[in-house]
């Protein structure tokens, strides 16, 4: 059974794709939109979360594009995707990852 999820992107994620050069922008959409279908593709990786008190059923992960990190989170109870953030690495080290999943629903 295939099991679509409900995408969310949060604006400053638009904001930050119009600034990248042109074939990167059109990638970083590609594999955006493709997280509803595939919320775990093979390039992408779990990020340490402990001390955000994030819900338990919420997980954080990162997905690599040659310089770039897209940030999500995905719920597989609820079945959503959730687009945090598109940063450039480095300088980007995840240190505002609390800021960045300031959305995403507590404990």
């Amino acid at each position: 059974m295939v099991v679509t999820y409900e995408l969310f992107v949060e604006p400053a994620v638009h904001e930050a794709r119009k600034a990248l050069p042109g074939n990167v922008r059109q990638r970083i959409l590609a594999e955006i939109q493709g997280l509803g279908s595939m919320p775990r593709p093979r390039a992408s990786r779990s990020l340490k979360t402990q001390g955000l008190n994030l819900d338990p059923a919420v997980e954080v992960r990162r997905v690599r594009l040659e310089h770039w990190r897209i940030i999500y989170a995905v719920n597989d109870d609820e079945h959503w995707v959730w687009v945090l953030g598109v940063y450039r690495r480095p300088p980007y080290g995840y240190e505002n990852l609390a800021q960045v999943t300031a959305p995403l629903p507590r404990r």
